[in-house]
């Protein structure tokens, strides 16, 4: 099954893209050639970007207090266990506490490193990073590859507070939704929501062997979903088949 994610608001854009953002990191940093480092430095600046938001670390330590008072309020319900209760409410303190002893927005030691900053100014030209242009970075991609790794190390654990409290919070809201199967009509489909609840976040899962492409759109009233064929020369066009996937609507 194919998944696609669809944030109701721009607070959860934000979260999605940066967890798209670690995860790649996650995945280039393990990894030995020059190539890979490369992008993984590429990878830190955009999420340097993205975190560079003034407001994004208050809203994150607003939503991991919000989840713990959430948590918090099921205490006493007999199908809980308190002791996974008590475990996710110690990860959201943990998660707290570190993004908040953090002085400054998220990556401000790595904007304070003046070699880092230098590269960062040149990646983004095409070419920018040849060996003439910055021979330190040309030197340090012939380090071995356990240094490089270690250095990477380092520069990303400035990013650790905000990916864990990240990726916590968005667990928690895949967790709250609850998966239900839905067909379409001549490849529409249209939800309304209930009044007085908010949605943050649509999940579709589709059957790839299908060859349908989702476009979604929603706000806090309505949400429609239109499923999509790719012609020979790869435009979209609409299907007019019936189809089934899965649709959660997560708050």
């Amino acid at each position: 099954m194919i998944l696609y994610e669809y944030p109701f608001n721009e607070r959860l854009r934000t979260y999605l893209r940066l967890e798209q953002l670690f995860r790649r990191l996650g995945e280039l940093i393990p990894r030995a050639h020059p190539t890979d480092h490369h992008f993984a430095l590429v990878t830190m600046f955009e999420i340097m970007d993205v975190a560079a938001r003034a407001d994004l670390k208050t809203d994150v330590l607003k939503d991991l207090d919000k989840q713990k008072l959430l948590l918090d309020s099921y205490r006493g319900n007999p199908s809980i266990s308190e002791k996974v209760l008590d475990g996710f409410i110690a990860q959201l303190d943990g998660c707290f506490a570190d993004l908040n002893g953090q002085p400054g927005k998220t990556g401000q030691p790595l904007a304070e490193n003046e070699w880092l900053m230098g590269i960062r100014s040149r990646i983004g030209i095409p070419g920018g990073t040849c060996g003439f242009d910055l021979p330190a970075y040309h030197a340090w991609r012939h380090l071995s590859p356990e240094q490089r790794q270690r250095d990477l190390e380092d520069w990303a654990g400035t990013l650790a507070p905000l990916a864990e409290s990240v990726l916590v919070l968005l667990r928690l809201m895949r967790d709250s939704g609850m998966p239900q199967k839905v067909v379409t009509t001549r490849g529409q489909f249209q939800q309304t929501l209930p009044h007085g609840r908010t949605f943050n976040l649509l999940r579709l899962r589709i059957d790839p062997s299908l060859h349908l492409i989702p476009e979604i759109s929603g706000n806090r009233l309505l949400v429609s979903v239109r499923l999509m064929q790719q012609d020979e020369s790869g435009k979209l066009l609409p299907a007019a088949e019936d189809a089934s996937f899965e649709l959660t609507l997560c708050s």
